[in-house]
């Protein structure tokens, strides 16, 4: 397993980790199987959604941010229930065939990693397996 460590800067945003992800497949040398990636974060996620267009994670994260806002009848000590709802909707991880030793996303797809509860220093697991054998 591989750890990507990331920096984020807002306390909300979809940070593109794609360019990382595909070096980690290509570095493993595996021809055909899956890549995991997980995020062991309570207050973050992993999402594959456009990543031609930076307006569409912007356009993510304020729906996220109206749906969940920030104020509200929350119990939770620390303050961050917003960020833990948001990380449920998303999910914390993604799993992607690897084909040809290339990961296979759509023409628009990039890989992300969500962040909701910044900005703080992150990790993202990756792990992948080789279906050869």
């Amino acid at each position: 397993m591989q750890t990507l460590r990331l920096t984020t800067t807002e306390k909300c945003a979809m940070v593109n980790i794609t360019a990382e992800v595909k070096r980690l497949v290509q570095e493993s040398g595996v021809r055909r199987g899956l890549c995991l990636i997980h995020a062991p974060h309570t207050t973050a996620g992993i999402a594959v959604q456009e990543g031609y267009d930076p307006d569409v994670a912007r356009d993510i994260t304020r729906a996220l941010n109206e749906q969940v806002p920030d104020e509200g009848d929350y119990q939770h000590a620390e303050g961050n229930s917003p960020a833990h709802i948001k990380s449920l909707i998303t999910g914390t991880g993604q799993v992607l065939p690897i084909e040809y030793g290339t990961l296979q996303l759509g023409r628009w797809q990039a890989v992300f990693f969500c962040e909701f509860d910044g900005p703080r220093e992150r990790t993202a697991w990756v792990q992948i397996i080789n279906a050869e054998g």
